[in-house]
């Protein structure tokens, strides 16, 4: 699922589950909305990905591509390594900030009932 928040600044596009050649059909829809919203900074929130290919690599890069053909700047947010792994295959990851002070919430929450389950 992808849903798009903005404030006065930023667009958030937050990701959850599959951003992969299933999901396709959403992207031009999506990037149409991103870009037609004009924030110079956006934000990804990779927190709830669970899987990403080639086909979604591609349409973060677009994205990203966009924001900086007009001064701006695509920031990754919770992406896993292998998300960036991803990335890293397709050339692309040098086209991102990463923000890596933010910690996710589920993994949060994750972490905590694995230290209850311990118990």
């Amino acid at each position: 699922m992808l849903e798009i928040a903005m404030s006065s600044s930023a667009t958030t596009l937050t990701i959850s589950g599959d951003l992969d050649l299933a999901e396709r059909d959403q992207f031009p829809e999506v990037a149409a909305r991103v870009t037609g919203l004009r924030r110079q900074l956006l934000v990804i929130d990779m927190c709830r990905v669970t899987f990403l290919d080639s086909t979604g690599a591609a349409f973060l890069i677009s994205l990203a591509d966009s924001i900086r053909r007009r001064g701006g700047a695509a920031v990754l947010r919770g992406a896993s390594d292998r998300d960036l792994f991803v990335l890293e295959v397709c050339g692309a990851l040098p086209i991102f900030r990463l923000d890596r002070a933010h910690s996710c919430a589920d993994a949060e929450w994750s972490a905590r009932d694995q230290e209850v389950d311990a118990d």
